[in-house]
């Protein structure tokens, strides 16, 4: 238990608790919370802690989970508290490949100390009641959780891997040379981060780490279920090749089978520096664990390849236009407040960003639309957080101006527009407010959750009872086909 006893008190320390707390090992939940029976097979979307109950996580135990074997486990955190999205995601995989997989509902975008002490929380509870490898212990995370992922593996030492989604590590925590835990890194291509999560890949190569990364077609957000599979087989092969569990012939085969397929496909689509990323990584996984050859001796030949040169030079020069793009109005989104017209610099900034969204829709270029829509998500991203930090500080007129910036950018966001909506409303603008909120729920995917959070948000209390209010509660209407 040595490794569950560092976890313990390195989270102590991140969320500033007593020293004498940090150096203790995990106190044991109730024994009615270790031996109650939880369902298999399925998501768990709410299991509370035993010993702190407005602490819980989502949870996914595979089928053929049994008590006489000690399993690995992957610890996900997403930066909106959702922790049954990820779990959902990586379901499939865990089953296959034998996870177990549970996502906090505490830990957000935030100060450290809350997602620290919702960590704890989670750690706890889990090894309380199932039966978990601590030498496999895999910590996963999206945005602001993939920062905090990182900061958990470096002040433990105890996680056998990290799975970052769209972010690497907090400015406060770089990498370091030699560390003891695997990386797969994923982003989506229309992602923002993606060049952050590209070139954090390659630096891991230059400091010795185990690495790997995979992107996918979309956008900041978790990698879709696909891959999902593709990191948690890695992970296995990792921890074979470091004997943190027992080799499997068979796995190995099929994994360097996929991977081929994958590396294949990619060349028959004519994407030779993809391909050649594919192989040459397939040559360092598989490196001391099966046949690496044919993917070393295929990488090599690509390398020689015109189009495979040429791709590493335009996925810098993508990385440099996207900057480029986004270099003046993320400025001007800095320093707005500071503007004694703050008037005039927010109509500036608003023409800017309509531009450059009209020039994305517009763009028939797939690899200028590729970096036009990255560097407008990060724009868009830049607003709300702006935003949100202007919330803190109780300026509500100013964060209201980051927010409808925000939607400048994506109109069609309902974070944005409910964030317009409560800031409209905070300002005695209830005809403002009504507008964003009759848009947020003709977008609004979950028209439940959207309901009920209406129903329990503070700003809304002084119309609350108005018919147009009354209205947005209304289930919308299909219309009648004729």
């Amino acid at each position: 238990m040595s490794k569950l006893i560092l976890l313990f008190a390195a989270l102590a320390v991140l969320s500033a608790h007593a020293v004498a707390q940090q150096s203790a090992p995990a106190s044991p939940a109730p024994a009615s919370a270790a031996q109650q029976d939880l369902q298999t097979g399925v998501v768990i979307a709410k299991v509370s802690s035993a010993a702190q109950p407005d602490q819980s996580y989502a949870l996914y135990i595979p089928s053929h989970y049994t008590r006489e074997r000690r399993w690995p486990i992957v610890y996900a955190f997403d930066p909106g508290a959702r922790g049954s999205v990820p779990v959902e995601l990586m379901k499939d995989a865990a089953e296959r490949y034998g996870y177990i997989v549970a996502g906090s509902n505490n830990s957000q975008n935030g100060p450290l100390k809350a997602s620290a002490d919702a960590a704890q929380a989670m750690f706890r509870d889990t090894h309380a009641r199932l039966s978990i490898d601590d030498n496999l212990v895999y910590l996963a995370g999206l945005s602001g959780g993939a920062r905090l992922v990182f900061t958990l593996a470096q002040a433990c030492k105890c996680a056998a891997g990290v799975l970052m989604n769209s972010a690497g590590f907090s400015p406060s925590s770089p990498p370091v040379a030699g560390g003891n835990f695997s990386v797969f890194g994923t982003a989506g291509a229309f992602d923002f981060n993606y060049p952050e999560v590209v070139n954090l890949d390659a630096k891991l190569a230059t400091l010795h780490y185990t690495h790997a990364f995979s992107g996918f077609d979309g956008s900041h957000e978790w990698a879709p279920a696909s891959m999902m599979d593709e990191a948690l087989a890695w992970f296995r092969l990792i921890a074979m090749k470091q004997d943190r569990e027992p080799r499997d012939a068979e796995f190995v085969n099929e994994q360097a089978a996929e991977v081929e397929k994958r590396a294949k496909a990619l060349e028959a689509a004519g994407d030779s520096y993809a391909a050649w990323k594919e192989y040459r990584q397939a040559a360092e996984t598989f490196d001391g664990l099966g046949n690496a050859t044919p993917s070393r001796e295929r990488a090599a030949a690509l390398e020689k390849v015109k189009a495979v040169r040429d791709g590493v030079k335009r996925e810098q020069q993508d990385f440099e236009d996207q900057s480029t793009l986004s270099a003046d109005i993320e400025s001007g989104l800095a320093s707005l407040r500071q503007y004694a017209n703050r008037a005039e610099q927010r109509t500036q900034l608003e023409d800017q960003i309509y531009q450059l969204r009209i020039r994305t829709e517009r763009e028939k270029n797939p690899q200028k639309l590729r970096v036009e829509r990255r560097a407008l998500s990060g724009i868009f991203v830049g607003a709300m957080e702006a935003g949100e930090g202007r919330l803190d500080a109780k300026d509500v007129s100013g964060a209201r101006d980051y927010f409808e910036l925000a939607c400048v950018a994506d109109p069609d966001s309902v974070w944005a527009l409910r964030e317009v909506a409560v800031t409209r409303a905070s300002d005695d603008n209830r005809k403002g407010a009504l507008e964003a909120l009759r848009r947020a729920k003709e977008k609004t995917k979950d028209p439940a959750a959207f309901s009920a959070w209406l129903k329990d948000e503070p700003a809304f209390a002084k119309f609350r009872d108005t018919p147009e209010f009354r209205a947005l509660l209304t289930p919308s209407q299909a219309p009648v086909r004729q």
